[in-house]
């Protein structure tokens, strides 16, 4: 994810240099509406195949599995190509109507061919996972597809030059590219070519489970469009650029997390299917700490040099300082509590999902038209803190009351006292040796804080979790190095 992260953002950045203000705009309009059309159509079926796929390939029941299969890619399937269609035919008053933009129909009109392949790529990858092969996803949707993008369109920039229509055309080929990689990789798992009768299909239930994550992710989607919307009607557009920044530099610390949560949920999902419920809150506390551990010191790097990190992406982005050290306390949060959110979600309680995305949605929007007008950038920050830890402390208190299950035990307190030790010393550093704020010694100053965390974290002493993960990461290493 890291990899995919810093590839898109080279991506964006060379769009956004040979394009042109104008071109890349139409590009990020036409995008950005095939990302909602491809959202409308995934119909939650890809969390539906995350939780059925490894419990039917858990009890070795192969025509359960196959059925699963056959409705999470065939639903997916009608209904990405009824909403690309739908997409085809409505580019005229959608470009016209909506954005008065005519030159924006051609590059709708393009992006409707892609939605199939991108709603049935996400299934696939969904299937992959459910095998707990996340590799699949990694060397299809955060390694090739964005390397292919990117190739393409430097031969193009290099043959023709880029515009708008070329560029959506490059993303379309890798779309399609990597769909075709991840239909490989999953025939590779469990062969499809096989009788269609022979599968045992629930619709129904598979539509129960997905619909409310459908949903979920729909208000998800909105949500953090329509805070952009109302920040910018209520205040000027830099503002909402240095809100934007803050936000993508908060994400850093979020991306360990989705990559726990990823490939935490088929694991989730067989242990609970198998009745290991004590596995399970153990597996629960050890994700939630490995989570937490991760993000505390960057978290205390968001609060200690946030001028220094926003002064990277210029001068006028300083300002967003103070937002940024309060969205951090929201992912602090979020990271505090860990994987509850995925423990209800594969233990088949998605009606709660439904419901706590409804609230988090209704508090996010009511905290915005409060604060935002009277506090602008802190407003929207504060907002979207507060919306985010409520969430989080909801999902948190929902799993004790279902499962009797808390992802904390005693071993929390070691990354705190840490992070306490961290950050003494490099206060210390700061206060007496290197009391400049330039980057070169802001990067001097956040090695140290790292540094002296990762020590504090060896001399309190790994728990057997712990070692298990660094002998098994070390083996790989060194099975790499080898070939």
């Amino acid at each position: 994810m890291v990899f995919a992260y810093a590839i898109r953002l080279l991506i964006g950045i060379l769009l956004a240099r040979f394009l042109g203000a104008e071109q890349f705009g139409l590009y990020s309009l036409a995008y950005s509406a095939v990302e909602m059309a491809v959202g409308l159509s995934a119909l939650g079926l890809g969390r539906a195949l995350l939780r059925y796929v490894p419990m039917f390939a858990g009890r070795g029941d192969t025509a359960g599995l196959w059925g699963v299969l056959q409705v999470g890619l065939g639903l997916t399937a009608a209904a990405s190509l009824l909403v690309g269609v739908g997409l085809y035919v409505l580019a005229t008053p959608i470009a016209e109507l909506l954005f008065e933009e005519p030159r924006l129909v051609p590059l709708l009109r393009l992006g409707s061919l892609m939605i199939p392949f991108m709603a049935l790529g996400s299934a696939l990858a969904a299937a992959t996972r459910g095998f707990n092969k996340m590799q699949y996803t990694v060397i299809g949707k955060d390694i090739s597809q964005p390397m292919i993008k990117l190739v393409l369109l430097l031969g193009l920039m290099l043959a023709v030059g880029l515009n708008a229509t070329n560029a959506l055309a490059a993303h379309a080929v890798a779309v399609a590219i990597v769909f075709a990689m991840l239909l490989y990789f999953l025939n590779r798992l469990f062969p499809l070519r096989r009788p269609w009768q022979a599968g045992r299909r629930s619709p129904r239930e598979m539509l129960r489970f997905s619909l409310p994550v459908y949903g979920t992710s729909l208000i998800r989607q909105f949500g953090g469009n329509i805070q952009t919307f109302l920040l910018g009607a209520f205040h000027a557009v830099t503002t909402v650029g240095v809100f934007t920044v803050a936000s993508r530099v908060n994400m850093i610390g979020h991306m360990f997390q989705m990559s726990i949560a990823t490939t935490s949920a088929p694991i989730i999902s067989g242990l609970f299917d198998q009745g290991k419920h004590g596995q399970l809150a153990r597996f629960y506390q050890t994700m939630t700490k490995w989570i937490f551990t991760v993000n505390l010191p960057l978290f205390l790097i968001m609060q200690l040099f946030p001028e220094a990190i926003l002064s990277i992406f210029g001068r006028e982005f300083v300002g967003g300082a103070l937002a940024l050290s309060i969205l951090a306390w929201g992912n602090l949060v979020d990271a505090g509590t860990g994987i509850c959110g995925e423990v209800l979600d594969m233990t088949g309680r998605t009606g709660l999902k439904l419901f706590n995305g409804i609230a988090a949605f209704g508090l996010l929007i009511g905290l915005n038209l409060l604060l935002t007008p009277r506090w602008g950038l802190l407003g929207a920050a504060t907002a979207a803190a507060i919306a985010k830890s409520v969430l989080n402390l909801l999902r948190l208190a929902e799993v004790y009351v279902v499962h009797k299950m808390l992802p904390y035990n005693p071993s929390f307190l070691k990354p705190v006292a840490a992070a306490l030790a961290a950050l003494a010393i490099t206060w210390a550093v700061r206060q007496w040796l290197l009391t400049e704020e330039t980057l070169f010694l802001t990067a001097i100053n956040i090695a140290i804080l790292l540094a002296a965390y990762v020590g504090a974290i060896v001399l309190l002493g790994l728990d057997q979790e712990d070692r298990t993960l660094l002998r098994r990461i070390g083996g790989r290493m060194r099975a790499r190095f080898q070939r």
